[in-house]
């Protein structure tokens, strides 16, 4: 044989190899390998045959007079794996759903709005929702079965997926007219709840407040904090409200719930005690079992509470726990360029073990701890942190913490310096572990949320690197996530979606500009915070019937557009656009936009009277909107020192209720005298940085020192 036909027969070979391989790689992927969502990635291996939500799949199932399999769920939900290893997966799950149904895949962070309307109906069909989200749907798209997480097969009195599918693969051929009428009256059933809405409007005012407050206290648990038993969830804008009532009512029972739950959950599980930041909620009514999963929304909202409590009581545990928090989030969930990540997952692979486990990254067992440490320090972090030899969790739902410790803190800690030395050692060790996986997605609105709470920190902590972050963070979104017509995007993972901007994403968006523009006074920021605002109200609002729904009028029409007021473990949409339109109405000057936060207020009353503690982030823009808030300009050079420490004492106390403006002289003036017009008249007097303190639009005398600032503000 000839160096030639050697030559030529090699090259058949690597073609004919290439190309089985090509033929296998095409076998075991599906159409989710083309997207950018790290959750739909995730089943883009599966024998499934997904689609991603979209004309396509609606076409095929119209086509095929086939229902529809919607499953809904995000990159780090523990029983979303589970499903997907035990189901989607498995060959004869598959089979059944490509046989019979069209299956489509959607990641509910991606898409909030489709999460948003299905849950919705699994609620109504079954009284509980959560993730993953499992619904049937007709090829109109109208649900008319759904449920949770399923098991493979019937289990504990609970049907299997396989004998599910196969029940309704046998109803859509016998009995499709009762499903399609099933699906037909609750599309009707869900349209006319949001018809329902703002029909007649119930008086607002204090007594709201202090009834939230109450419902608060009755459900409040006096030996470990928080609200309610196990499952415990942090419920951070509660205590924020909490806070407000305290400052507006003096009672002190406010704050001392505030102050015990801050201080269990700190103590508990909850917290990554060597990483810093929170996990998603407690397992157990102590705070001490959590599930391991890290959300960014979670870590902003939590250091908002840290950081005014800090304010309210001078305490500095609060004010490092906010440092520890931002530490974390800039260390783990922070992008090259600066955006923020959404969440890293609960779930990671033991060291030398290929299969993931619930906690693993950061469990312990005593032997890997006394390994480590030397026999005092061991000693010492094991007393604080109750680590015993045959493992501490009091609770254990998934099985997999036998033997291991969880952290949480049962005595107070001793030798702090020695302690410390102990918890670098071991989070050193923890960091050549696999990590859990990280959902790199961008969310506009909970970038909003982690802007906003850095923007604060910066000011409350007076550490400048944090403003630094959050403006970093802004301007990612501004240059990448927001359109050349100005129209806000939803996600963004290797470019922007193609997903417009909700609601929440406008309006947690506004709130962190705003907050910007207080923490740099860089009159842009303030400048995007209105033109955002008034594209929210252009794109959102309900000109029938007041509030605002979740989607614009330019995005996709689902069967419902939704509004929604309930605060769950994300602030709604509503809630914080009203407190955005009322501080941006405030510190611009827009008297529209306050209108506006009225009108919300007045549309959702009624619900706001039925059960005011679900509602408690409508309840703080509730707070400022009845008074007294305060509008602050400082007239001054921002470097001048006097200036700065006139700003110190703004941010030394809790006053939550009062937008900030600074009044430099020159072109830098000029540049905010044109968003705030009235900053014309307020000046630095005699060469000196001045204050002007206002109260529903009533100044008082301006002010030269920041003693003088600050007895003004204790008014």
């Amino acid at each position: 044989m000839t160096a030639l036909t050697r030559g030529f027969l090699g090259l058949v070979l690597l073609v004919a190899v290439v190309w089985r391989a090509q033929e296998v790689y095409a076998v075991k992927t599906n159409r989710l390998a083309q997207e950018k969502s790290p959750y739909l990635l995730q089943h883009a291996h599966n024998p499934v045959d997904w689609y991603p939500w979209g004309e396509e799949a609606w076409a095929k199932a119209k086509k095929e007079d086939k229902p529809i399999f919607l499953s809904i769920g995000y990159s780090t939900c523990h029983w979303c794996h589970v499903m997907e290893r035990e189901s989607f997966s498995d060959p004869a799950t598959a089979a059944i759903l490509n046989e019979h149904f069209v299956p489509i895949k959607v990641d509910r962070e991606e898409r909030p709005d489709v999460d948003a309307l299905y849950m919705q109906a699994v609620i109504q069909m079954t009284g509980q929702g959560g993730w993953p989200l499992t619904v049937i749907l007709t090829p109109e798209l109208k649900p008319f079965y759904g449920g949770t997480y399923f098991p493979p097969d019937d289990r504990w009195g609970r049907p299997g997926l396989k004998s599910l599918l196969n029940g309704i693969a046998a109803a859509w051929r016998e009995r499709r007219g009762e499903l399609i009428h099933t699906g037909e009256s609750l599309t009707q059933a869900l349209q006319a709840a949001e018809l329902a809405r703002g029909a007649g409007s119930l008086p607002i005012d204090e007594s709201l407040l202090a009834q939230a407050f109450e419902l608060s206290r009755a459900s409040f648990d006096e030996t470990y904090g928080g609200f309610g038993s196990a499952p415990k969830f942090p419920q951070a804008h509660s205590l924020s409200f909490l806070l407000r009532f305290w400052k507006r009512s003096k009672d002190p029972r406010a704050l001392e719930m505030v102050e015990k739950t801050l201080i269990e959950m700190r103590r508990g599980g909850m917290y990554d005690h060597l990483g810093g930041g929170f996990h998603r909620y407690s397992t157990d009514r102590q705070w001490r079992v959590p599930h391991f999963e890290k959300m960014l929304y979670d870590q902003a909202i939590l250091a908002r509470a840290y950081l005014e409590a800090y304010q309210a009581t001078g305490r500095s545990a609060y004010a490092q726990i906010a440092r520890e928090i931002f530490e974390y989030v800039l260390r783990d969930l922070t992008s090259p360029e600066g955006s923020f990540y959404c969440a890293e997952d609960a779930d990671s692979a033991e060291e030398g073990e290929g299969e993931k486990k619930e906690g693993a990254f950061y469990l312990w067992t005593k032997a890997e701890i006394e390994k480590l440490l030397t026999p005092e320090q061991a000693k010492l972090f094991c007393a604080v942190y109750g680590i015993e030899a045959r493992g501490n969790a009091i609770n254990d739902p998934t099985g997999e913490l036998q033997g291991k410790n969880v952290l949480f803190q049962v005595k107070p800690q001793e030798a702090p310096a020695q302690l410390d030395q102990a918890k670098a050692i071991l989070l050193s060790a923890r960091a050549q572990r696999p990590r859990p996986h990280l959902d790199d997605k961008v969310l506009t609105d909970w970038n909003g949320l982690m802007i906003s709470a850095l923007a604060l920190g910066s000011r409350v902590l007076e550490e400048p690197h944090y403003a630094q972050a959050a403006r970093k963070a802004a301007d990612f979104i501004l240059k990448r996530m927001v359109r050349k017509d100005g129209r806000l995007l939803h996600a963004f993972r290797q470019g922007p979606s193609g997903v417009p901007g909700t609601l929440e994403d406008y309006a947690f968006f506004v709130t962190g500009l705003v907050d910007l523009y207080e923490a740099t006074f860089e009159p842009r920021y303030l400048t995007e915070a209105k033109r955002l605002t008034g594209e929210m109200v252009r794109l959102f609002w309900d000109e029938a019937k007041g509030g605002f729904f979740m989607t614009g009028s330019d995005a996709e029409q689902l069967l419902v557009r939704q509004k929604e007021l309930y605060d769950g473990a994300i602030p709604s949409g509503n809630s914080v656009a009203a407190l955005a339109l009322l501080r941006v109405g405030r510190l611009t000057q827009d008297s529209g936009f306050e209108a506006k936060a009225k009108q919300l207020f007045e549309t959702f009353s009624a619900e706001l009277r039925q059960n005011p503690s679900a509602y408690t982030q409508s309840l703080i823009a509730l707070d400022f909107a009845l008074g007294p808030s305060k509008e602050i300009v400082i007239a001054g050079k921002e470097a001048d020192p006097a200036t700065q420490e006139m700003v110190r004492a703004l941010y030394s106390t809790f006053l939550p209720n009062k937008v900030v403006a600074l009044h430099p002289s020159g072109p830098a003036g000029q540049a905010i005298e044109a968003l705030v017009p009235f900053l014309k008249e307020q000046v630095a007097l005699a060469g000196k940085p001045t204050a002007y303190v206002c109260q529903n639009y009533t100044c008082d005398l301006p002010v030269t020192t920041a003693d003088d600032l600050r007895g003004l503000l204790a008014q």
